[in-house]
């Protein structure tokens, strides 16, 4: 007798997993019964979130290292999926980098991995795992831009201006897929109590002050939630929620010199 084909199963892909907001969203989506492929550059870090998900959900929960700033590192995760007998029934495209300052002071390759990792990177791998979800009419997309996305940003252009490239790709998509059982939404934060802002040497910025911090575990909290409810756009919090429709109806006149004010770096020994 023929021996019967294994079946794939189900994983949630989650990118910029291993620190962050990233293991937020995973637990959540874990702690609800899916199993997990994290996916990010660092294999020690990777390593120890999987295993504190893991041991906290009782989930399956595997790690793909790859550089997805790169073409072969978005590639080599559908093949991960592949050798490992899986499938993308979900994708958290969560993976990405910021710059503060002036952008003609950005080093040339620091900026062109912004653009790769958070921009070219998250279609990429829409467009390798999506038509499969739509093939089988299930599973979704869950895209984390930013609050930043809302407005121009000046002394962040580059990081603002990719993630309102999120926010609208996300938007267009839902639309597209409205007839489908398959959901995309996108996920828009104001800031995260992360490294990310000490990574990028925005401390001396106002914007922290003016907005203060949110924790990842709460906001992760209300991005799942919402998104399998199937809401399109998900902005946690009163404040941010009122913060994204000011942001959509302000003339940019006014808009853009005050994110100029909370964003401008207050010491000169801010780096980029």
């Amino acid at each position: 007798m023929a021996e019967r084909e294994s079946v794939p199963a189900p994983v949630t892909v989650v990118t910029g997993a291993s620190e962050g907001l990233g293991p937020a969203l995973a637990y959540e989506f874990a702690r609800a019964g899916h199993a997990l492929l994290l996916v990010a550059r660092g294999t020690a870090a990777l390593k120890a979130a999987a295993e504190k998900i893991r041991g906290e959900t009782g989930v399956r929960v595997g790690i793909h290292s790859a550089d997805l700033a790169t073409r072969a590192g978005c590639k080599s995760v559908v093949a991960a999926l592949g050798r490992q007998g899986l499938y993308g029934e979900f994708l958290v495209n969560n993976a990405g980098v910021g710059l503060s300052g002036p952008l003609a002071e950005y080093e040339h390759d620091a900026l062109m991995r912004l653009v790769d990792l958070n921009i070219r990177a998250l279609s990429d791998l829409t467009r390798r795992l999506l038509p499969d979800m739509i093939a089988r009419d299930s599973g979704g997309i869950l895209n984390v831009a930013s609050l930043a996305g809302f407005m121009p940003g000046p002394y962040q252009a580059a990081y603002f201006a990719s993630k309102a490239y999120v926010i609208s790709l996300s938007e267009a998509l839902a639309h597209e897929l409205a007839l489908t059982n398959v959901r995309v939404s996108v996920f828009a934060p104001g800031p995260l109590a992360t490294r990310f802002h000490e990574r990028i040497g925005s401390q001396s910025a106002f914007y922290l002050r003016f907005q203060g911090v949110e924790s990842v575990e709460q906001v992760a909290r209300t991005a799942y939630a919402h998104f399998m409810r199937g809401r399109r756009v998900i902005v946690p919090g009163v404040v941010n929620t009122l913060s994204a429709a000011l942001q959509r109806v302000t003339p940019h006149t006014l808009l853009v010199p005050f994110a100029a004010w909370l964003l401008k770096l207050r010491e000169e020994s801010a780096h980029v």
